[in-house]
């Protein structure tokens, strides 16, 4: 056999060490993009990257805050290999060592190298989202500056679109690549960098794996009828200062959305109620039933919260796709403008209200806690992007 060796220093507790490499959440922060994870021997061990590549295996052995075996069988792999991870005390701090066992076969000399290299980009991360919080894979990942939207064969048609699979902007940011590009709402966007674009949310990430703030890509789209190509820049993307102080993070938080549904409020003046529950069309939205989306994201930011504390996150493949029914249960249960943005609201105070509360120990784990707070911190591009699109179902009921 030939071992495969990469080592760091972690300013760290060993449990949160250990923790990263058998908590289903804490590998998804530092390792992969979806994990699927029971901590005992023989217990599974599913680790999954955008696009093809996994690994399917299980725990060989497990010594609480010192050492970890488990099976590697990757999809690339001509055999299953074993993993051991060792941790150890030190200044303060872990020290984590990992020894990836391979055969000691020409064929597998390659493999090892990528083991080699990827084992170290990994464990730094491990360091770097520990010891603050980032992901180095989103901090430098660039930013597209869009708002994706639901695609669906009545937008298609409506839009005059001639494809069914792609991602429709819902709208865009200000200063960032796409607006400098010119793409505009309700643009559909079928390739980026010579990757197809689907309307499985999947598909765009994996488009820009491995590019950075700076480069350019071809970008591919329809608007109405007529396929376009254009040169866009990628922009880099700015990472929230998040405070490792639950109070703190909730009053930040407070200050980016108080103007926001001051301004959402402000929407609704001169509006009746039938008005505002009027669809432009059968298979589109109402004013408040938009309204009702947002209450029904910051329901997630809640639900997501509580994933992260109990270490339970929910597993998916996509971020789904809205469903009309949630969302004109909110309104008919809330049947006013003001009843229902009331109950936004309520549901933001909610969210905020249930960030203070945050224990000592769930902020320890910086991972978790940071993603959290990255989440929140994001300027309003979705209250933003659907003010526009409540100012225009409002003009279209009143016509």
């Amino acid at each position: 056999m030939a071992t495969v060796s990469a080592e760091t220093f972690v300013n760290a507790p060993t449990k949160l060490a250990y923790r990263a490499f058998t908590n289903s959440t804490s590998l998804r922060e530092w390792l992969c993009d979806v994990a699927t994870v029971e901590k005992h021997p023989k217990g599974r061990m599913y680790l999954w990257w955008r696009g093809d590549f996994y690994s399917s295996g299980h725990y060989l052995e497990l010594d609480e805050d010192k050492c970890i075996r488990f099976r590697w069988y990757s999809n690339n792999d001509s055999a299953p290999t074993d993993v051991t991870v060792s941790m150890m005390e030190k200044d303060g701090g872990t020290l984590v060592h990992l020894d990836h066992d391979v055969p000691n076969d020409p064929s597998w000399s390659k493999v090892a190298e990528s083991l080699h290299q990827n084992w170290v980009e990994s464990l730094e991360n491990l360091k770097s989202v520990l010891e603050t919080g980032v992901d180095l894979r989103i901090a430098t990942r660039p930013m597209l500056g869009i708002v994706p939207g639901d695609f669906t064969e009545e937008q298609a048609l409506a839009l005059g679109v001639p494809v069914r699979e792609g991602l429709r902007l819902d709208g865009l940011v200000d200063g960032m690549g796409a607006q400098k590009a010119g793409l505009q709402r309700d643009d559909v966007i079928v390739e980026m960098a010579g990757h197809p674009i689907r309307s499985d949310a999947n598909s765009l990430p994996t488009a820009i794996a491995g590019k950075k703030g700076g480069d350019t890509i071809e970008v591919v789209y329809y608007r109405g009828p007529e396929k376009k190509t254009i040169n866009m820049e990628l922009s880099k993307r700015p990472m929230p200062d998040v405070p490792f102080s639950a109070a703190e993070l909730a009053q930040k938080v407070r200050e980016l959305f108080e103007p926001a549904l001051d301004e959402l409020e402000k929407c609704f003046e001169g509006f009746s109620d039938d008005e505002a529950m009027t669809r432009p069309d059968p298979k589109e939205w109402s004013a408040l039933e938009i309204v009702a989306h947002l209450v029904q994201t910051e329901r997630f930011n809640s639900t997501f919260l509580t994933s992260l504390i109990d270490g339970y996150e929910l597993t998916t493949d996509g971020f789904g796709s809205n469903v009309t029914a949630q969302v004109e249960a909110t309104v008919k249960a809330n049947p006013s403008i003001k009843l229902m943005l009331d109950m936004l609201r309520r549901t933001v105070d909610e969210v905020l209200i249930y960030t203070e509360l945050i224990s000592a120990d769930f902020t320890a784990n910086k991972g978790s806690y940071y993603r959290y707070g990255f989440n929140l911190l994001q300027p309003n591009f979705h209250i933003n992007a659907h003010m526009e699109q409540i100012k225009d179902t409002l003009a279209a009921a009143r016509k």
